[in-house]
């Protein structure tokens, strides 16, 4: 008797460390940086899992420093932390480490989606010329940055969808925002953060079929990495 309930508590053990192991290794800089600005609500909670993916992502680098994903992860966690921090220095040092990556790796559509992404956000915040003034964001760099990322990515919806909701969080007229957006919505998504841009496709979709622009345009803001985490 004593044998069997030793050996259920030693399964249950093993149990128990295998799931605390596998919740660790799931805890990798990409799924920490998707849950942060897609899953949180709390802009303390959001940044801490952004310190943490960075601190990861450190860490790889020091001990590989050519490694791609880890760069481009520690890169998104600075861009990240200046979104939710409202930090000019952290912003400029995010847009450096956006060009930096897209000089090393030009062929990769995420570091061209970050480096667009962030020159279109850093506009809607702030207005096209204080944005340059203050940050040197420029709407042409960003748009072209983010066609870069559609051509080179394939047709996953997360590219197409977030050069779409980019474009209609600045003018939810532009044609171009619209056909990326509707291409979006019927796109493969093979990756978690595809997912929510698909859905947030789908989305925006509604009100903007309607000519509801102005919702539609509230609508993408809202979708979009910590869109949904109060101002």
């Amino acid at each position: 008797m004593m044998t069997r309930v030793f050996q259920t508590c030693i399964g249950a053990a093993v149990a128990v460390s295998a799931l605390a192991a596998a919740s660790v290794q799931a805890e990798t800089p990409r799924e920490l940086l998707t849950h942060a600005s897609f899953i949180d609500r709390d802009r303390t909670v959001a940044l801490a899992r952004v310190d943490r993916a960075s601190a990861v992502a450190g860490a790889v680098l020091a001990r590989a420093p050519g490694d791609q994903e880890a760069a481009l992860m520690q890169a998104m966690a600075v861009g990240y932390r200046a979104k939710l921090t409202g930090n000019r220095s952290e912003a400029i040092a995010a847009r450096r480490q956006y060009e930096s990556l897209v000089a090393r790796f030009p062929r990769n559509p995420e570091a061209q989606a970050a480096l667009g992404a962030w020159h279109v956000g850093v506009i809607v915040k702030l207005g096209r010329f204080v944005g340059r003034a203050a940050a040197g964001a420029q709407k042409g760099v960003g748009y072209e940055a983010l066609d870069r990322a559609v051509a080179l990515g394939g047709n996953r919806a997360m590219f197409c969808g977030l050069a779409g909701l980019l474009r209609l969080e600045i003018d939810p007229e532009d044609p171009r925002g619209r056909a990326l957006v509707e291409t979006a919505s019927a796109a493969p998504a093979p990756t978690p953060i595809d997912g929510f841009i698909r859905r947030a496709a789908v989305a925006v979709l509604v009100p903007l079929r309607a000519g509801r622009g102005k919702e539609a345009k509230l609508l993408a803001d809202k979708l979009l990495p910590f869109g949904q985490i109060p101002t």
